[in-house]
């Protein structure tokens, strides 16, 4: 087994607890970080730093920003009472890239996940529910995953939301565009068939 000098072994398994980084890739990243100029390391350390010093949660819709509210909440291009649920902040990314929801966002940070000790109390759900008490909300599109997690998740918040005056829809699911229907499975092949609409 190859032993590394300690500080070299503490980044490795920092690293490591990287999504998606194992240890053969943590051992490049290290070494190229070791072979990195002084001013590249001391860079990366600042950014890492920064990142932590000057990002926050907004207090509206719970996604990472610099300001409060954020930009998407502060934005007067966007309806802010048409509001799209999702698990992290990252799936943001997938619906804007799609250039045709023009509404608002809100962050759970999670899923329900019992196995994980994850209940309705560990997600950021309040300030959404608080909302559409309020009446500030007409829609809420819940765009959880198509996983069971995912799906535990958009049913209990849509339990919870049922109470208020709110139009709540869920993300369609079924064949990806450009795949051929023989290689999906059975659960995506159900749903989009349940799914179906009027042509």
């Amino acid at each position: 087994m190859s032993r590394y000098a300690e500080p070299m072994a503490r980044l490795i398994e920092e690293l490591k607890k990287l999504p998606g980084v194992g240890t053969r890739s943590a051992q490049r990243f290290a070494f190229h970080l070791l072979r990195a100029s002084d001013a590249d390391a001391q860079a990366l350390a600042d950014a890492l730093l920064a990142l932590k010093a000057g990002l926050r949660l907004c207090s509206i819709c719970n996604n990472v920003t610099d300001v409060d509210p954020c930009a998407y909440c502060t934005s007067a291009t966007r309806n802010p009472r048409l509001v799209c649920v999702v698990e992290e902040p990252t799936s943001i990314a997938s619906i804007e890239r799609t250039r045709s929801y023009q509404g608002v966002y809100h962050v759970l940070h999670g899923t329900l996940s019992p196995l994980h000790g994850v209940g309705p109390d560990q997600l950021r759900a309040g300030n959404l529910l608080s909302r559409a008490a309020l009446g500030e909300i007409d829609e809420i599109i819940l765009a959880t995953s198509p996983t069971l997690e995912g799906e535990a998740t958009a049913t209990w918040l849509a339990n919870a939301l049922r109470p208020h005056s709110v139009r709540i829809t869920r993300i369609a699911t079924g064949v990806p565009a450009g795949s051929d229907i023989e290689y999906a499975d059975e659960v995506t092949m159900s749903r989009a068939m349940d799914n179906r609409r009027d042509v």
